[in-house]
């Protein structure tokens, strides 16, 4: 048991070193794609309620196509469809050399897009929370439609999206495992290469299950102390929020 134990450490034979940097992969990716993700996802939620029917038509179609199509091919599409076209595009412009996207970039572009699609629908419902009053009383103020987005909107999105936003943190936290099927060394990758050697395959996918575990803990933990924040000067009497 000792000996097993071992293989999870640091000495010679340990894989606590691969692993950590495998940890540090994973939660880069996941805080590389959530801002990507929520902006965009925002703009497509800006353009669902737009009063351009061209837009709200192309949000509509990016959100059907990125929340039905399975994550795995959406990242296979992006590492290899669109490294192919770019590729084309950089020898049409006779540039040296050959275009390579990154692994990582890719899986950032990938998640963040099908992340996109999924959070514009909790922007939409945080949208049609706020009272259109809100809106209307700004304007009245009279600021524009950007400064009273930022000033009287905003602040109030964040509030009510906020739970939803975090369960799709969660859900990403835990599609950042697909990035090993393009050599991205994360946790699965470097979980799975140690399994390959080992032979353990117990050992080090419950070390996966553990980190993946962690991760959600603080995720949670931080995600609560959020939503206190949010919420503060928000007092409840008999059911009402006031």
């Amino acid at each position: 048991m000792l000996d097993k134990l071992a293989l999870l450490g640091f000495g010679p034979g340990g894989w606590g070193q691969p692993l950590l940097q495998g940890a540090f992969i994973t939660i880069s990716i996941a805080l590389a794609t959530l801002p990507f993700g929520l902006v965009l996802g925002l703009l497509v939620a800006l353009g669902k309620r737009s009063d351009n029917v061209v837009l709200r038509w192309l949000a509509t179609g990016y959100t059907t196509v990125f929340r039905g199509v399975p994550e795995l091919l959406t990242l296979y599409i992006i590492y290899f469809g669109v490294q192919i076209v770019l590729q084309e595009f950089w020898q049409w412009l006779g540039l040296p050399g050959a275009f390579s996207m990154p692994p990582f970039v890719a899986g950032m572009v990938a998640l963040g897009v099908v992340l996109s699609a999924f959070t514009s629908e909790v922007w939409v419902g945080a949208l049609n929370a706020i009272p259109k009053g809100q809106r209307e009383a700004a304007a009245a103020l009279g600021l524009s439609k950007a400064h009273a987005f930022r000033l009287v909107v905003f602040p109030q999105l964040i509030r009510v999206a906020l739970p939803g936003l975090g369960n799709n943190w969660m859900v990403l936290l835990k599609e950042t495992s697909l990035v090993s099927v393009i050599t991205l060394p994360d946790i699965m990758f470097i979980t799975t290469r140690a399994n390959v050697v080992t032979k353990e395959p117990f050992l080090f996918f419950g070390a996966a299950i553990l980190i993946y575990f962690a991760f959600s803990l603080a995720s949670a933990w931080g995600l609560g102390k959020l939503e206190a924040r949010t919420n503060r000067g928000m007092a409840t009497f008999g059911g009402a929020t006031r």
